[in-house]
């Protein structure tokens, strides 16, 4: 199902969850830049009438659980980043480390989210040239996304910092810390800092709410 802005996304995602026991039987609701893939359906004709009588009212992103990722900025990129701001390096790590975050939709690789919540004006581009390696942990931007590989690839983002919070563990339960509609902070650390502010694990903070492209690529969602 197509969207034209990525409001409208969280806004149809938000309506099919709430929703869900009204639908024949599909598998998955996944949101995506400008689409919901309704996957794994049972009867696609009874899904098109029921969704032909839908109407899908604006509204708020669902309050997520929040997962703070402890962050050292000491990225590559981040005097660049700092110059298209306009601001003195310290200045745009407070910016990033200020912002509350949503992960709109996730992709390209496992425990990869794409986050949503630094205002347009500190919309930047991707490297002309991208990397043919990015460290896992790496804190990245491109566009309106913030994101953090949760393994090394490669990558044509804007990589500002890093963090030692595993995103994805095939071991833990969540085995992904983020998922559609969950907040993030990224917190300011030193170097050598652990992930003691992590959400999600146990050791960390965590505040429970209400319920393409590769990254290597030149797509619209990659990194």
């Amino acid at each position: 199902m197509e969207a034209d802005s990525a409001e409208r996304v969280g806004a149809l995602y938000a309506e099919l969850l709430a929703r869900r026991a009204e639908l024949p039987e599909v598998a998955e609701i996944v949101p995506a830049a400008r689409t919901v893939l309704l996957d794994g359906i049972a009867d696609r004709a009874a899904l098109a009438r029921v969704l032909a009588g839908w109407s899908v009212p604006a509204r708020p992103p669902a309050v997520g659980p929040l997962v703070e990722v402890p962050t050292v900025y000491d990225g590559p990129d981040l005097a660049e980043v700092a110059q298209l701001w306009g601001v003195p390096v310290a200045e745009a790590v407070r910016i990033h480390s200020s912002a509350e975050y949503r992960v709109a939709f996730c992709g390209f690789a496992p425990g990869f989210g794409y986050l949503t919540g630094l205002p347009a004006r500190y919309e930047v581009p991707r490297r002309a040239t991208p990397r043919s390696s990015v460290p896992t942990g790496s804190v990245a931007l491109a566009g309106p996304y913030t994101g953090v590989y949760p393994r090394s690839s490669p990558g044509g983002w804007q990589l500002i910092g890093r963090t030692e919070l595993p995103l994805w563990e095939a071991g833990r339960e969540p085995t992904a810390l983020l998922a559609p509609g969950v907040r993030v902070r990224f917190v300011a650390v030193d170097s050598g800092s652990g992930p003691g502010g992590s959400g999600h694990t146990g050791s960390g903070h965590v505040d429970s709410g209400h319920a393409g492209s590769g990254p290597g690529g030149s797509g619209q969602s990659g990194g």
